[in-house]
């Protein structure tokens, strides 16, 4: 490894601007370090996840499987932000998005069709699995808005897409796993 942080604060960005991989310097509301934050934020909350399910090993060992599938998407996601903060990077393939279908498919193969819509709940895990999802839409949102003034290369909006869809299916398999029943969505009653 090349690189090291000798030093964690250097002062440059004080003024609101911040440094790129390529050494641009931007404002630290520019699209891409928007981008940039929204993916650290889902990885940070997926570390969230990840721990809470180790702590479930003992009790439930089959989670063990879903911390297999879902430990590589954190190197991933940082991989996601090299290549935006270096834009001439790039790290992702197809390879991993496959990786991600093949869960999806094999989880919902388990799981079975949605008959309801759920709400995130049940329990924390199930739960933390629904915050890691929505932020992945977040993140999704970012990078598009980035894509559209900077066109991105590679294939990592297809990446954080699949992540998204593989945390939805995440939450219905850590619940099926835990035993817990899905929360289903109630409307409200139609007004008088």
């Amino acid at each position: 490894m090349g690189f090291r942080l000798s030093k964690i604060y250097t002062r440059t960005g004080d003024k609101g601007e911040t440094g790129l991989g390529d050494g641009r310097r931007v404002p630290k509301d520019h699209p891409r370090v928007e981008a940039i934050g929204e993916v650290d934020t889902l990885n940070s909350q997926l570390g969230v996840l990840l721990a809470g399910l180790s702590d479930l090993i003992g009790s439930t060992p089959s989670v063990q499987q879903v911390i297999d599938v879902l430990a590589p998407c954190q190197h991933r996601l940082f991989d996601l932000g090299g290549e935006l903060a270096m834009p001439k990077y790039q790290a992702l393939n197809i390879t991993e998005i496959e990786r991600l279908e093949a869960a999806i498919d094999a989880w919902n193969e388990e799981v079975g069709p949605l008959e309801n819509f759920i709400l995130p709940g049940g329990s924390a895990l199930i739960a933390q699995a629904h915050v890691c999802r929505s932020l992945a839409r977040s993140a999704e949102r970012r990078c598009q808005h980035l894509n559209a003034i900077e066109p991105l290369a590679g294939v990592g909006l297809a990446y954080i897409n699949r992540l998204s869809d593989l945390l939805f299916v995440a939450a219905r398999i850590i619940a099926r796993r835990q035993g817990i029943a899905e929360i289903l969505w109630q409307a409200a009653k139609k007004p008088e």
